[in-house]
């Protein structure tokens, strides 16, 4: 399955979930800092925030865990 040349189908999903997190996750604190004039209603959940951490632990893990070695 892993041959010569080869990368692993998860060290690119790693980076994809790093990349939306991190815009997530930014795009949550602006809005922390500068609150919409109407926001939504459960806003003060912060899920932006949240879900971007999240987003970007676990593209993390998937990142370096399937990083190609060189050897």
């Amino acid at each position: 399955m892993h041959g010569k040349g080869s990368l692993s189908i998860w060290f690119f999903i790693g980076t994809l979930l790093t990349a939306y997190g991190v815009l997530i996750l930014g795009a949550g604190l602006y809005e922390l800092v500068s609150p919409p004039q109407y926001p939504a209603v459960l806003a003060n959940l912060h899920a932006s925030i949240w879900w971007g951490a999240v987003l970007l632990v676990l593209g993390l893990i998937y990142f370096i865990r399937f990083y190609p070695k060189r050897k």
